[in-house]
């Protein structure tokens, strides 16, 4: 009886190893919306990535670019994130709010020079500037989306900065200076 109790086991093993894998959960009924263009976005992130890394300054080269006459320093983070820190001189415009006319407002042409920096460039202050994962950085998302509504002179602060180390002047709510 213990060896039959045994080999109804290895059988069983042995079936379930040697059975045809279940075939994939069917895709997602796709449908339609001319207002989401996902294959565009993909094509545009492609184009503003050929472009994108020469545009990424150091602190000094940032720090200087804020000065130039005509230049844009965007926040695109959130309303109580600009209010908690920002850097001295920047313009909010949370990135939910993104739209032609909110972007027209602040940043005059499609060929103003615009700064970009995000919760990625500092340390330090993890309540203004709480990291995002890498790939969720909002630099790229905010750069991507610029490039979207006609922005072609974006340039962002490349380096991850300690907010009491920087050269860089702030301004807000819990600046601690």
């Amino acid at each position: 009886m213990k060896r039959f109790a045994v080999s109804c086991v290895a059988v069983a093993v042995l079936l379930a190893t040697t059975q045809e894998p279940k075939p994939p959960a069917p895709p997602l009924r796709a449908v339609g919306n001319p207002q989401i263009d996902f294959p565009g976005f993909l094509d545009l992130a492609n184009a503003a990535a050929a472009v994108r890394e020469p545009r990424r300054l150091t602190e000094v080269e940032f720090a200087a670019a804020i000065g130039q006459p005509g230049t844009v320093l965007l926040d695109a983070r959130s309303a109580d994130k600009y209010r908690a820190r920002h850097i001295a001189g920047a313009v909010s415009l949370p990135f939910t709010d993104f739209t032609a006319a909110a972007l027209a407002n602040v940043i005059p042409t499609g060929h103003t020079r615009v700064l970009i920096y995000c919760n990625n460039n500092f340390g330090g202050d993890e309540r203004a500037f709480a990291s995002k994962a890498p790939r969720a950085s909002l630099n790229i998302s905010t750069y991507i989306a610029l490039a979207t509504y006609g922005y072609t002179n974006v340039w962002e602060l490349g380096p991850k900065l300690d907010v009491q180390a920087t050269r860089l002047r702030w301004a807000g709510t819990d600046t601690g200076r």
